[in-house]
């Protein structure tokens, strides 16, 4: 039986969990390119995304090097400087699930572009260009696009640890209602 108290505590702890909120990150996984071959002739990737504590997985395609997910996982972002993780697996069924490759990126300059005042410019306008180096995991540069009322930003992403592989991600940010929010 929930005593008065009970329910305080857990209003209470919801209430700091969505002060400490600023939103809730969309990463749409779009597509593996040229991923390595981890069965007989093929693979059967997934890819799991791990921002903290959270973890997401999109479905297995099977025996396909080139997978086309077009799937949505979505983050809460409560410190943005807080990398996130994307690693690919191949899945066995009568085994453990071979990695085919990591990568990480940094949310901090697409966080910083969402805080831009940025009405009254036109769709399609390109807002900011990340460059491939060697701090992140770009395949080729990155570019910032103000689309349809919301800052969007496509990544290609070389996966580390692995022979070969790329993985095309959107990000997209959704603001909730009563979350703290991107304020200055």
């Amino acid at each position: 039986m929930d005593t008065p108290d009970a329910n305080n505590q857990s209003e209470s702890s919801a209430k700091s969990l969505m002060d400490n909120l600023l939103g809730l990150l969309r990463i749409r996984i779009k597509r593996g390119i040229n991923l390595a071959v981890r069965d007989v002739r093929s693979s059967d990737p997934y890819v799991v995304v791990k921002m903290g504590r959270q973890k997401l997985k999109t479905r297995v395609i099977r025996k396909d090097v080139n997978p086309e997910w077009n799937e949505d996982l979505t983050l809460s972002v409560s410190d943005p400087s807080i990398p996130i993780t994307l690693t690919v697996y191949d899945h066995d069924t009568f085994s453990m699930d071979d990695k085919m490759g990591v990568a990480e990126f940094d949310i901090r300059p697409y966080i910083e572009a969402l805080k831009m005042n940025l009405g009254g410019i036109p769709s399609g306008t390109i807002i900011t260009k990340i460059q491939p180096s060697r701090s992140n995991c770009l395949a080729e540069e990155s570019s910032m696009i103000w689309k349809d009322g919301k800052v969007v930003q496509d990544l290609c992403l070389r996966l580390k640890d692995v022979e070969c592989g790329e993985v095309e991600i959107q990000l997209q940010w959704i603001d909730l209602p009563g979350a703290k929010g991107l304020k200055l």
